[in-house]
């Protein structure tokens, strides 16, 4: 099995961090984002829509964070990925909403467009709009989380033993970091970011995005 990936990639990591906690045996190879790797063969071949993860499995070829954390979830027989229907309905739901509204306005509106040079605005009017908006929105995002899914004196997204959806999710609130997000406004989040981040590879799967984020500790950000 391969990975291709790049550290700082937000969905790269929910991926990684599986894979570590797991135990799994799978190769990795950095696509380098900084130097648009992504945007040269031979990796357009590999995912036309230049993105990573890719993840590969004999002659299994997957692009999308979501459906490769389900696959290996399955491949391996998880207890992270539960076999009843409405349980594993419950999770499918979830990695859905974090993938939809969530991560478009929290990432791509407000904290891509501050960070990543090919994520900004053409335009200042342009990026001010799209980053208010961004930062508006993931209010509301984070507010549902806080207080449906989190809210109810579980421990995790999906009741008291950790699955999938953490992974994912816990890996794209993460982002907010490099902004330095103040997610104090939301206790019941805040709360479960800190059971994942007591997971035994969290550091090291995040060392890297931890020091970018470091190096842009100067920069002033709308958060």
């Amino acid at each position: 099995m391969k990975l291709y990936m790049h550290p700082v990639s937000q969905t790269s990591r929910p991926i990684r961090l599986l894979i570590a906690e797991k135990g799994l045996d799978v190769e990795e190879e950095v696509v380098d984002l900084m130097v648009g790797a992504h945007h040269q063969e031979p990796f357009i071949s590999l995912n036309p829509s230049r993105q990573v993860p890719v993840f590969e499995d004999g002659d299994l070829r997957m692009t999308e964070c979501s459906a490769i954390l389900k696959y290996l979830a399955d491949k391996y027989d998880m207890p992270e990925y539960p076999k009843d229907l409405k349980q594993r309905a419950r999770v499918n739901e979830i990695m859905d909403w974090f993938n939809t509204g969530f991560y478009r306005d929290w990432a791509y509106n407000m904290v891509y467009p501050q960070i990543f040079p090919h994520h900004k605005r053409p335009t200042e009017d342009g990026q001010k709009v799209a980053v208010e908006w961004g930062r508006d929105k993931a209010a509301f995002w984070l507010q549902v989380l806080n207080d449906h899914y989190l809210g109810k004196g579980n421990k995790y997204l999906a009741g008291d033993s950790i699955t999938i959806a953490d992974y994912l999710g816990a890996g794209f609130v993460a982002c907010g970091e490099l902004i330095r997000y103040d997610l104090s406004k939301y206790p019941n989040v805040k709360a479960w970011l800190g059971r994942m981040k007591e997971l035994p590879h969290w550091d090291e799967v995040s060392s890297v995005i931890s020091g970018f984020g470091e190096s842009m500790k100067d920069k002033a950000f709308v958060a």
